[in-house]
């Protein structure tokens, strides 16, 4: 099994490396605007990612290179996965357009910049209440004069916000529709709920024409729930398994091979003293135990990057904290003065 950020990130290029969807995506969601004047036929993914080490728990980019109103420009999506929106997004998307300029710089030879269409992606639990513009992060740009704000640099970004799509706001494609429909709930607390957008998610493969494909990605999302939802208990596995194939009998095949898989890792073996009702439910409490210590260790990483080595308490303590209060350090740690600002978080 995955990991929870590598099943998010895996999840999320694995669909939309597939150009077909990233086309479908910029037609359905970019304001029209925008969008009329892309030429998605020339619409090329890049290899290259600009999230450093430190943050390729909680974020996943995509860069795709495209005509944009007639000229060479790019799209720049940023997918986060955390728990909570990022106050940082606008700053942090300024520094990776920076770094896609200097690279086309440096490779094209050339001293015009390209057209830098900045969109992020976001799945967490919260709401997304952060401004989309750069200006908000700075201090006191409101009151100053409009003479003033012109030497100021500011920008806006296109925020999708999945927690916020209801099913009639989700459009495109079958494999557009399934990601973000289950990206959407994947983090629901209500198991029935998620039960439900996967099975939702089955019938809209009956719009893909192409059985085979169908089938590809029947598989492809299946086994980012088994790997990311941390809620779903072995009884809602064989729920979804058995109602499957009436939703999509076409998958039956790789719904029955899932399950034998399933049985065959002991996902529902029961545990032993009580633990848990069943070893998915073991594997699962084992995966946030290993979120956590990835978290620390980040916390750690970071936090002695910037203040010096630490003390033997201060680490300790760092240790026992919980996801979300690790997460909150390593997000304002850049904003930090001095580990004084850091330690309210360890009483």
């Amino acid at each position: 099994m995955l990991s929870i950020q590598n099943a998010h990130d895996k999840f999320f290029k694995e669909t939309f490396s597939d150009l077909e969807v990233a086309r479908d995506f910029i037609q359905h969601y970019l304001p029209e605007s925008v969008s009329e004047i892309i030429d998605v036929e020339t619409l090329e993914a890049q290899k290259d990612s600009f999230i450093n080490q430190e943050l390729q728990e909680t974020f996943t980019d995509m860069l795709y290179r495209v005509k944009i109103n007639g000229k060479t420009g790019y799209l720049y999506f940023l997918f986060e996965h955390k728990s909570y929106p990022s106050h940082k997004i606008a700053f942090q998307l300024l520094k990776y357009m920076s770094e896609i300029w200097d690279k086309y710089s440096t490779h094209e030879k050339k001293e015009a910049l390209p057209i830098i269409i900045p969109l992020v992606i976001y799945h967490g639990q919260g709401n997304w209440h952060t401004s989309t513009r750069l200006s908000q992060m700075i201090s006191g740009y409101e009151q100053l004069p409009e003479t003033m704000k012109e030497y100021i640099p500011d920008y806006q970004y296109l925020l999708y916000d999945l927690s916020q799509y209801e099913d009639k706001a989700i459009k495109g494609g079958a494999r557009l529709k399934i990601l973000m429909t289950i990206f959407r709930d994947i983090f629901t607390k209500d198991p029935n709920r998620l039960r439900e957008s996967v099975l939702k998610a089955a019938a809209y493969l009956r719009e893909l024409e192409n059985k085979e494909t169908g089938i590809e990605y029947l598989e492809t999302y299946m086994r980012y729930v088994f790997s990311a939802a941390h809620q779903m208990t072995k009884a809602d596995l064989k729920k979804i398994l058995n109602e499957m194939t009436k939703k999509y009998p076409e998958g039956r095949e790789v719904a029955m091979t899932l399950a034998d898989i399933l049985r065959k890792e002991g996902l529902e073996e029961g545990m032993k003293k009580g633990h848990m009702e069943g070893r998915m439910e073991g594997r699962m409490e084992g995966r946030m135990e290993g979120e956590t210590q990835a978290l620390v260790k980040t916390a750690l990483r970071l936090l002695t990057k910037k203040f010096g080595p630490l003390s033997e308490s201060v680490r300790k303590k760092i240790q026992e904290l919980d996801a979300a209060t690790l997460e909150v350090i390593i997000d304002q740690v850049l904003d930090c003065q001095s580990l004084d600002d850091v330690k309210k978080y360890l009483m």
